[in-house]
């Protein structure tokens, strides 16, 4: 009689497919996450959070300590004006300033810079434009934009320029010692005297 193979016995835990124990699979490596990174721990010696970097300063921020509301600032002292003599007699004074208007603007000087006094006859100039009136003459002083002629008596009345030149020229002695202080005072760097030296230094000192 032939053997009958004995039916295999079927265990619960056989059926279906076999699934491999989660335990015995190798998990993937879990891979790093973008994100902020750590606040690196402070070093040893510097206690706290790590203090940021001071912003640059600026040129215009200097660390000098203001002074204080009783320190003034000294006023700068005005230079006196420099002194030039050109010896000319009195029928040669008035060339002799031509002569130094013409080198003055060769030398960069602009014209409305420069104030010419007579202390005798008007400079040809000054009597033709005030045949048109004194309005539109002295008009032209304020424009200041070229060479003015004055005489030694309207000193007061024209303002200060760079270079005034003086032609003693004639006219009287009162006329000569009042003009030419007020022509020293009208000069803001340099003043030019055309005339007799020995007469000019009695009136503003010798060594000019």
């Amino acid at each position: 009689m032939p053997l009958i193979p004995e039916e295999p016995q079927i265990h619960e835990s056989a059926q279906g497919p076999r699934v491999t124990p989660a335990s015995s699979r190798t998990a993937p490596t879990p891979r790093p996450v973008p994100g902020p990174r750590p606040v690196a721990p402070p070093r040893p010696g510097r206690p706290g959070p790590v203090r940021p970097m001071p912003a640059q300063r600026t040129a215009r921020e200097p660390d000098v300590a203001a002074p204080g509301p009783s320190v003034k600032a000294a006023a700068p002292a005005a230079a006196a004006p420099q002194l030039q003599l050109i010896p000319a007699s009195a029928e040669g004074a008035l060339d002799a300033a031509e002569e130094a208007v013409d080198l003055l603007l060769d030398s960069g000087r602009a014209p409305g810079e420069v104030l010419v006094i007579t202390t005798g006859d008007l400079h040809p100039w000054a009597a033709h434009e005030l045949s048109f009136g004194e309005a539109a003459y002295w008009a032209q002083h304020e424009a200041g934009d070229d060479v003015f002629y004055a005489d030694a008596s309207a000193v007061g009345r024209a303002a200060s320029r760079p270079v005034v030149v003086v032609a003693v020229n004639g006219g009287s002695t009162e006329a000569v010692a009042s003009g030419l202080p007020l022509a020293l005072g009208r000069a803001g760097a340099l003043l030019i005297v055309c005339g007799d030296p020995q007469q000019i230094n009695s009136v503003l000192g010798a060594g000019v």
